[in-house]
């Protein structure tokens, strides 16, 4: 546990994990604490990087990107100019979700949310084989979510 955050902290920090909707009046009243402390405490969790933000989650089917597919990347050199140049290409992507390296077979793994299978044909044709350095993909698509976007224990 980090040293700096008391109780109060931590049940902040999950009860705001699980809805950052919370009001201040309820987060104070839920913890145990003033409205006004509360607020002072919320916003240094805040300021120290515990918290970096606040966001909704949106239902992936309403808005057309019901299929979920997963992306094993090979570069063609692991060397750090390399990986700095696939990098920042992923990264001016939107429709990655989150890229990751990773040890092991592979060299990064991306989450890419698409309407359907032709949409990822599309997106893997046109820009996922043109990013720079990428020597192979191995593409998983994603069957059935049992955990995604859990909260973090802590």
């Amino acid at each position: 546990m980090p040293h700096d955050l008391d109780p109060i902290d931590l049940k902040m920090l999950r009860l705001l994990q699980k809805n950052g909707r919370l009001s201040n009046a309820d987060l104070a009243q839920a913890v145990g604490a003033s409205p006004a402390t509360c607020h002072r405490r919320t916003q240094r969790l805040f300021a120290e990087g515990y918290i970096r933000q606040v966001r909704a989650m949106v239902t992936p089917q309403k808005v057309d990107r019901g299929a979920l597919v997963v992306v094993g990347v090979v570069l063609d050199r692991s060397t750090p100019d390399s990986f700095a140049e696939f990098e920042k290409a992923v990264a001016a992507l939107p429709f990655i979700l989150d890229c990751h390296l990773v040890a092991g077979d592979f060299d990064y793994f991306l989450k890419i949310r698409v309407g359907d299978m032709a949409d990822f044909n599309r997106i893997h044709g046109q820009q996922l084989i043109a990013l720079p350095g990428v020597r192979q993909t191995r593409t998983f698509f994603v069957m059935k979510e049992v955990v995604d976007n859990a909260a973090l224990d802590f």
